[in-house]
């Protein structure tokens, strides 16, 4: 429903007043206390952060806004099973109890076997997290939009889009919103892709780089450079 109201806004036009709203990216970036885009909250094995256990390699993005990573599937000390999968439920009710209003899965693979929605009681009182599935080399717009009105509309955030380990399309949606959303260059966005794929950059992903060294920002996604200094990171 959420991404069907969403895409039924964009279709007409979706109108938003810069002036007339605030967005807190301050509250997420707070509690996380990640100092830059390349440290993890969750590691590799699903640890570090017990709220959010569910999660892989989870790292922040766009402050308060975007978080990326993977899944604990096969490291996951309540039940294992293969990598190749959505976020275990508990990943995503861990998401929801944080308050995450929206979780991007960006493969196909069991998508239908996950829940496509979340109810629970969270640090931000009641809340659902709805469970899209959306790719990011063939549909950036959607994602990027989505990303769009998180940052002026903090009741659509904060957002975790993942893959399975948390480098590769994680990493490109990653690379292609610092793109779009803060001005990085495409050497940089590249250059960030390549360091937060954990040494996992061979030259079997030359197109994903090829993706993001082609993207060019969408002219209706743009944001001031108030709220770019607000919410980008440093490189």
């Amino acid at each position: 429903m959420f991404q069907r109201l969403l895409l039924t806004a964009i279709a007409v036009g979706f109108s938003i007043n810069a002036a007339a709203v605030t967005y807190d990216a301050d509250f997420y970036h707070t509690r996380y206390n990640l100092t830059d885009p390349y440290s993890k909250l969750v590691d590799q094995f699903g640890n570090g952060y017990e709220p959010l256990y569910g999660v892989r390699n989870m790292r922040e993005v766009l402050k308060g806004v975007l978080y990326r990573g993977g899944t604990n599937n096969a490291y996951n000390k309540h039940g294992k099973r293969n990598n190749s999968n959505p976020l275990p439920n508990e990943g995503l009710d861990h998401l929801c109890a944080e308050g995450f209003k929206t979780s991007i899965y960006l493969y196909t693979t069991n998508y239908a076997s996950a829940p496509h929605q979340v109810n629970c009681s969270s640090l931000r009182g009641s809340n659902r997290l709805e469970y899209l599935q959306i790719d990011p080399k063939t549909k950036p717009y959607e994602i990027l939009k989505l990303l769009h009105t998180a940052i002026f509309h903090s009741e659509y955030g904060p957002i975790y889009v993942h893959c399975w380990n948390g480098w590769h399309a994680s990493g490109l949606i990653s690379a292609l919103a610092l793109r779009q959303f803060c001005d990085v260059s495409a050497s940089d966005a590249i250059a960030y892709w390549d360091r937060n794929a954990d040494k996992n950059a061979g030259v079997a992903y030359q197109p994903i780089k090829n993706l993001i060294l082609q993207f060019k920002p969408f002219a209706d996604l743009t944001i001031s450079k108030s709220l770019q200094n607000k919410i980008c990171p440093s490189l």
